[in-house]
């Protein structure tokens, strides 16, 4: 059986998010083939199996946060396959007696009984001529539906019985007052409508209250800008920052980039900025400041040999943050920098960093300018103490021996640790990449 562990992603990183696993309990896997994802305040990333063999045991779960060392699974060889397990007999069980179903006696349907038809004296006063009309034509009246007053048999409903057509319901008659029976030869009178009230006027209803949007929409952080948030704290906690601000004069190596950049994007296939020439000014500053280089441990100076440097890298969508090194930045000269950092930004975005490759940071450098700003106060990046944020490089006029001229104008932002950086020794350090940059004169990239 092999362990595998939670990385270190960086000196300053103690524990890991295990975001996805890319395997399943039972699979093959290959040395080197991705087998989870882990997301830190510096990178998320997939991690290779350090072994091949079959994954036996998963023991951290997709979304646990776990300490770096921290077994997460364990491969085995498959060398040895279990032993199979036999199939147990199968258990036959004994047939169920049938329920009994008791069928219930049947039940007579009751025997409608018809109603009795209505006699004439059921149905209620009628005038003598329309018991005339029903006796001349022998009509039963029981099976006339009356229209008049309380349902009472008219003229009109006799004749529309005669005549097979259904006669009209007038709307609520009033009843004729009782008169002295007329002669056999006199028509009863016709019911006189009742007036019909003129319909209320509705209710005043106001009008529903409409659905009012949401003020706010609340979402969970997600690991990566969790970690940043807790990483940017603590090194405000950590660090004395202070920052010091420099404005530079890019115009020489402006030239040099105007002339050079046709050439070099075709031959390497990527552009030609500002940044790799500011990174190669700082790398021999450094060597000049080596406590620029340095970091503190407890009350100890740690002074690094090597120049490992660190480049900060907005990922898309403003999702994150995450610092790629360079490792001995200062054995590069511009085009070598220049593909580096090219190099990690791309994986970075993808998410395709390895673990060495964001950690062992000694300096780093911001290059806000990409976005326009002129200059910020960066935060520095434990264990470091110092960083340098690039601002944008604009054409801006200037005075030079009491005559304005165009200039390309760019502003030096160094942040460094008081606790162990002075001032002056700040401002000496900034100054000495600014005599760099303003006297560039080696058109060799």
């Amino acid at each position: 059986m092999s362990d595998v562990v939670m990385p270190q992603m960086g000196e300053s990183i103690v524990e890991g998010t295990l975001t996805r696993w890319l395997k399943k309990p039972g699979d093959r896997v290959e040395r080197d083939e991705p087998l989870f994802e882990i997301s830190t305040d510096k990178v998320d990333t997939e991690i290779p199996s350090p072994a091949a063999g079959i994954l036996s045991e998963v023991l951290v779960q997709e979304g646990q946060t776990v300490a770096i060392n921290t077994v997460v699974a364990r491969l085995s060889d498959g060398a040895a396959a279990p032993a199979p397990v036999p199939a147990a007999a199968p258990v036959v069980a004994a047939p169920a007696p049938a329920p009994v179903v008791e069928t219930p006696a049947p039940v007579a349907a009751p025997v409608p009984v018809a109603a009795p038809a209505p006699s004439v004296e059921d149905l209620g006063p009628l005038s003598p001529l329309v018991r005339k009309m029903a006796r001349e034509n022998d009509i039963d009246l029981s099976t006339i539906t009356g229209t008049g007053a309380g349902g009472r048999i008219t003229k009109e409903d006799v004749e529309a019985k005669l005549g097979g057509a259904a006669p009209a319901r007038v709307a609520a008659p009033v009843a004729p007052a009782p008169v002295a029976p007329p002669a056999p030869a006199v028509a009863a009178p016709a019911p006189v409508p009742a007036p019909t009230p003129a319909p209320a006027a509705p209710a005043y209803a106001p009008p529903p209250p409409r659905a009012e949007a949401a003020k706010i929409r609340v979402e969970p952080m997600s690991t990566m800008r969790k970690k940043i948030a807790e990483h940017m704290s603590h090194s405000m906690h950590t660090s004395a920052h202070v920052t010091t601000v420099h404005k530079v004069d890019m115009t020489a190596v402006a030239k040099i980039r105007e002339k050079s950049k046709a050439a070099f994007q075709a031959q390497y296939g990527f552009s030609l900025t500002f940044l790799p020439f500011v990174a190669a000014a700082t790398c021999k500053a450094l060597r000049e400041f080596p406590i620029l280089n340095a970091s503190i441990d407890g009350t100890n100076i740690l002074y690094h040999n090597d120049i490992n440097m660190g480049f900060a890298v907005a990922l898309d969508n403003g999702s994150g943050l995450i610092v790629p090194v360079i490792q001995n930045a200062d054995e590069k000269n511009v085009t070598g920098l220049q593909r580096s950092i090219v190099d990690l930004a791309a994986r970075a975005r993808s998410r395709q960093l390895k673990p060495e490759e964001v950690k062992g940071g000694t300096f780093a450098i911001t290059n806000f300018g990409s976005f326009g700003s002129v200059f910020a106060t960066p935060v520095i990046n434990q264990p470091n103490v110092g960083i340098l944020g690039v601002g944008t490089v604009e054409k801006t006029p200037v005075v030079i021996n009491d005559a304005i001229a165009i200039r390309s104008i760019c502003y030096l932002a160094l942040t460094f640790d008081h606790r162990l950086i002075d001032g002056a020794l700040a401002d000496m350090f900034t100054g000495r990449i600014k005599q760099l940059l303003e006297n560039w004169t080696d058109s060799v990239l």
